[in-house]
């Protein structure tokens, strides 16, 4: 970043969040998620589709009357009655979404170009005339004809849009080449450039941040990186990666990522895997023996931040790859003291009970199997089947 820019998070869970496949937020959920990201300091959120129905228009509606301190937005095709529908439901912002890809137009306007940006015209015009700020998004920019993208960005800029999104609908971009095309469209505009990427290929996070590096000022997020078939742009990912690459603030307690990832994961009945960035279970879990060894002696070693900076704790944890530093750690936490050949002979268990059940061990399960090597008299190995059955026949 040659400068420190303002980024604006817009974060649309409640909109391309809400369009993964399954699943479908209450309005209890939706009132919940939206005050949640107001209160850590989100400062932009698309809160659904007015047009999409009587339900999701009173959804909106409700969320429109909270007086939240984000700004709202709802999102709309280049219909007048879509206009119309986010008018009723007292939003003040409108986004207007329109085909800029040759495929799309064909499928969506007939090919017809001309057609599409009068319809563009008129929803802009109609839109400003009833006292709503716009914001113009080009679906499928990332395969749009580059010339014609910015003349239709210019467009929408010269009819009043305060904002044009650069769309990566299908996910098909890498960092470089999103670089590319948006520093092109960045450098033809005076309005801001708004990113939307989709993880189709793993790249949602790194082509918004190739975007903003390019220019853009503003990237659309959603929490757990939910969205249509991949998902989107992970809200968590973002913020994070803006503040500790690039040093940016975004205003936002990141404090409250772990809170809002499980309330979310919960509202979209969709577990959030182990491995998921900045909020998954495994974020600052250790098991290895050379990574736990570290991190008892200095956490930075194997963490890119402080757990709390996320909402989590550090956990070390007992498994298969575990070694005898943190074995020994973890027994003496419970004043259980070692010698090497007691420490070496409960390791051996442990990484035998961890490969047979295929996960790491909880402290009982530690214990349970520290018990025999440290009382040996009290727990007298198991008798062979055999000999048992030749002591009953006695």
């Amino acid at each position: 970043m040659t400068s420190s820019p303002c980024i604006c998070i817009n974060d649309t869970t409640l909109r391309d969040g809400e369009q993964s496949a399954g699943v479908a937020f209450s309005l209890d959920e939706k009132i919940a998620i939206a005050q949640s990201l107001d209160a850590i300091g989100v400062p932009e959120l698309e809160v659904g589709i007015p047009a999409m129905g009587q339900e999701e228009a009173r959804s909106i509606r409700a969320i429109a009357q909270l007086g939240l301190k984000a700004q709202l937005l709802g999102w709309n095709r280049a219909l007048r009655s879509d206009i119309e529908a986010s008018i009723h439901c007292g939003l003040t912002r409108v986004h207007i979404s329109i085909p800029v890809s040759q495929r799309q137009i064909h499928i969506k306007f007939q090919g017809r170009q001309a057609w599409m940006l009068e319809q563009l015209h008129s929803c802009i015009s109609f839109a400003r005339d009833h006292g709503l700020e716009v914001s113009v998004g080009g679906e499928d920019s990332s395969r749009a004809e580059p010339n014609f993208l910015r003349e239709v960005a210019h467009q929408a800029q010269d009819w009043g849009a305060f904002r044009f999104r650069f769309c990566d609908t299908v996910g098909i971009l890498d960092p470089f080449t999103t670089f590319e095309q948006v520093n092109a469209l960045v450098s033809a505009l005076d309005i801001p450039v708004e990113m939307h990427t989709h993880n189709d290929l793993g790249m949602a996070t790194a082509n918004a941040l190739a975007g903003i590096r390019a220019g853009a000022t503003s990237v659309n997020t959603t929490v757990n990186g939910l969205g249509e078939r991949a998902g989107n742009a992970a809200l968590e990912e973002v913020v994070m990666a803006l503040k500790q690459i690039h040093g940016l603030k975004t205003g936002i307690q990141t404090q409250q990522f772990l809170a809002l990832s499980r309330m979310v994961a919960q509202a979209a009945n969709s577990p959030v895997p182990p491995w998921k960035a900045i909020v998954g279970q495994n974020t600052f879990a250790h098991e290895s023996g050379i990574h736990a060894h570290a991190v008892l002696q200095a956490p930075d070693c194997y963490e890119p931040f402080a757990p709390e900076e996320v909402g989590w704790e550090r956990r070390l944890v007992i498994g298969k790859h575990s070694g005898r530093h943190l074995l020994l750690r973890l027994l003496q936490d419970h004043g259980i003291p070692l010698d090497a050949e007691q420490g070496q002979s409960i390791l051996n268990a442990v990484r035998d009970r961890a490969t047979q059940l295929k996960r790491s061990l909880s402290t009982e399960e530690l214990l349970a199997l520290a018990a025999p090597v440290l009382h040996p008299l009290a727990h007298p190995p198991a008798q062979p089947d055999w000999q048992s059955r030749q002591s009953r026949s006695a």
